[in-house]
């Protein structure tokens, strides 16, 4: 896919937008959380019935159902965005990297796909720290993978769920190295 960018200043070659949760059960749990919250705020602060043996108080019902919701909100807005372009690699990991990070080709010394192991290699999905000199990882589900390999020696995984069309991309710009 190729559209023009003119907030990043050339073309892109690539792109792919992840989002962190879809599963359904997901959502009902956090629907479920979110509607007894707000049920309890509005049995004890609206109605004026105190919930349980050792209620919270009004201040702190209100404060724990503000954070739940801003919680959801969050959580339901987390995605890995990647975009390839000819100067570099773009990711954003969003809530965590509100802006995109940038990554060079002069710096890589390695870009390829690779298959590994989210729960061995990087302790699970989202923004993780591998062990064993891994390196860092953002995915979001699968077992597909963008590695990077830098100029000084650091490493980054970037998850994918279209790992043949991004190799097509990398080796159509030359950047495809082993």
């Amino acid at each position: 896919m190729k559209i023009k960018d003119k907030t990043m200043g050339n073309e892109v070659l690539f792109t792919e937008r992840q989002r962190l949760f879809k599963q359904w059960w997901l959502l009902l749990i956090l629907l479920c959380i979110n509607g007894l919250f707000l049920f309890g705020v509005f049995k004890q602060v609206i109605d004026g019935q105190q919930i349980g043996d050792k209620p919270m108080s009004n201040v702190e019902l209100l404060l724990a159902t503000g954070l739940i919701i801003v919680f959801t909100i969050v959580f339901l807005n987390a995605r890995l965005d990647t975009i390839i372009k000819k100067d570099g690699i773009y990711v954003r990991f969003f809530p965590f990297h509100l802006k995109f990070k940038y990554y060079a080709w002069e710096k890589l010394t390695k870009s390829y796909i690779r298959q590994y192991s989210p729960l061995v290699e990087y302790g699970g999905w989202g923004l993780r720290f591998g062990l064993f000199g891994k390196g860092t990882a953002f995915n979001v589900s699968g077992n597909r993978g963008l590695q990077l390999e830098f100029t000084d020696n650091k490493k980054l995984l970037i998850g994918t769920k279209k790992p043949d069309e991004l190799a097509e991309t990398l080796s159509n710009i030359g950047q495809l190295k082993q």
